[in-house]
């Protein structure tokens, strides 16, 4: 490609071009955002090779819009682009849920742009900012592209190239599907972590001075983005929701093991968790 416009040069918006500019599939990247401090440093650190804080300048040209922004923010960065997009155009995202990413869309073109394709990359790390960037963030890692009904092929084509030339392993699925999944192994694990901080410092600040290893491991998500994590919670509530509450049985089984001494049953449950832990870092 000519030219890709990142929107949002975070970690993930980051990661791409610093992926792309490494295989040398793009010959020029332009970057947009809020912060003009965030663009100038990563123009420093040659993520992107140019910056515009006026957006028509930004988009004018792309052969492919990268929308890697906040997803509470992505239905605003439609609407600034669409003015500005030709029907060759592709427009892609990363965002963490789909549906609602979807919705926005339809809500601002009018009907979901043929050359839109919504797509999300199941990596990341607890710290954020482009200086966080790695070329390598999406090796061996699943990205999850939603096409629609309508979907162009070439387009479809385009953006799992993208992501298989970073190393990227490309799964399709439908925009539900992934949405009640990502609720489950990853949205639920980030609030146990943030909930297991909040906890602590609710009820005794002074114990994290005890915390080992095992705590440390376990509450490391909870340095992820506040904001990213807080967008993701108001675009895909329902599913949250649904797993924090079929979480908490599973809690409330345990306590009840406990409770009762069933030390047979306790066991069972940590050698069932276990061997099926096991298993998924064998693969």
């Amino acid at each position: 490609m000519k030219k890709i416009c990142i929107i949002g040069v975070g970690l993930i918006g980051g990661s791409v071009v610093r992926g792309l500019k490494q295989t040398k599939d793009v010959d020029l990247v332009t970057g947009y955002g809020k912060s003009e401090d965030t663009l100038i440093k990563a123009q420093e650190l040659g993520v992107i090779d140019e910056y515009s804080l006026n957006i028509k300048d930004a988009v004018s040209g792309a052969d492919m819009v990268i929308i890697a922004t906040p997803v509470d923010s992505i239905e605003e960065v439609f609407s600034m682009i669409e003015p500005h997009t030709s029907e060759d155009t592709i427009i892609t995202d990363v965002g963490s849920t789909k549906v609602s990413v979807i919705e926005s869309a339809k809500s601002v073109f009018g009907e979901i742009p043929t050359r839109f394709v919504p797509a999300h990359p199941i990596a990341g790390k607890e710290k954020s900012g482009v200086e966080s960037s790695d070329a390598e963030l999406f090796n061996n890692k699943r990205v999850i592209i939603t096409p629609q009904n309508n979907t162009d092929p070439d387009a479809l084509q385009k953006v799992t190239s993208l992501w298989q030339s970073l190393g990227a392993i490309v799964e399709t699925m439908s925009a539900q599907q992934h949405d009640d999944l990502l609720a489950m192994t990853s949205h639920l694990p980030h609030m146990l972590a943030f909930g297991l901080m909040d906890y602590l410092i609710s009820n005794n600040p002074d114990a994290i001075d005890y915390a080992a290893g095992g705590f440390k491991d376990f509450s490391r998500i909870a340095s992820g983005d506040s904001v990213m994590w807080r967008d993701i919670c108001l675009n895909n509530a329902e599913e949250i929701t649904k797993h924090i509450a079929n979480y908490q049985k599973t809690l409330d089984k345990l306590s009840s093991l406990i409770s009762a001494h069933k030390s047979k049953d306790i066991e069972k449950l940590f050698k069932d968790a276990k061997s099926a832990r096991d298993k998924w870092l064998d693969n």
